[in-house]
């Protein structure tokens, strides 16, 4: 296999995040589903059929596809050449060949996303907006406390869509930091009253040792049904700008 199955290669700029998407319910030919296992180690594709429900195998499969389809857009590597590994805290990252990019990945039931940027930490973080919870107990037992007063003070039918909004934005922040749960989900706290005017902020307290003027955050809402948040690292006073792109299949030819 070579870069040419997926298309022509792509430019992406020094200050710049893509965002890919794609809908695993859109890809059901066993032919191409079968092309895109062969693109998988055997250790990946051991993995994957260790899931019990077949929902999880396929959305396992495509996340994985995408994945590899993404990083080659972007470099004259096949997408069965890349190597991975998972950090101390289990987060995915290129084991080879050497690469300058960053990706992070996040899926949930109808949605998968990649995020991809050039020698940046990258994080995303996709929910859907019809999942139910007891988001009060959670919020008291997990956010910081004035993300746990806001939500309070929202009205009863918009606090799921509010919860998610923290819960999505902590997610993609602390999948960036690759450090996982060893990030106190309390340790930071956001500001989300603006995020329509780009005003979307976020706080740390002593606990979490980090400068809010380092990292760039999205929150978007996505065909009705979804959250995506996105989380990117730079420098101070340095402007950063996430652009979205659909993954139409078939992902390879």
């Amino acid at each position: 296999m070579t870069t040419a199955d997926i298309g022509p290669r792509l430019n992406l700029p020094n200050r710049h995040a893509h965002l890919w998407w794609v809908r695993p319910d859109v890809f059901t030919e066993p032919e191409e589903l079968t092309r895109y296992r062969e693109l998988l180690p055997e250790e990946e594709r051991a993995k994957i059929d260790r899931y019990r429900f077949s929902r999880d195998r396929h959305s396992g499969l495509i996340t994985r596809v995408l994945a590899r389809v993404t990083l080659s857009r972007y470099c004259d590597v096949a997408p069965n050449r890349w190597c991975f590994r998972a950090n101390a805290h289990g987060r995915p990252e290129i084991a080879g060949p050497t690469s300058s990019l960053r990706f992070n990945l996040s899926h949930t039931a109808g949605l998968i996303v990649c995020l991809v940027s050039r020698s940046r930490a990258v994080g995303v973080d996709v929910e859907n907006l019809n999942r139910h919870h007891r988001w009060l107990d959670l919020a008291e037992r997990f956010f910081a406390p004035a993300e746990s007063a806001e939500l309070k003070a929202v009205a009863g039918p918009d606090r799921p869509a509010r919860f998610l909004e923290y819960w999505t934005l902590k997610e993609a922040y602390i999948k960036a930091r690759g450090l996982g749960l060893a990030i106190p989900l309390n340790g930071f706290w956001f500001d989300v009253s603006g995020v329509h005017q780009g005003g979307l902020r976020v706080r740390f307290s002593e606990t979490v040792d980090d400068d809010p003027s380092r990292w760039a955050f999205t929150l978007e809402r996505f065909g009705g049904n979804y959250l995506i948040a996105t989380a990117v690292g730079h420098r101070p006073n340095e402007t950063v700008r996430v652009s979205s792109y659909e993954a139409i299949g078939p992902l390879v030819s």
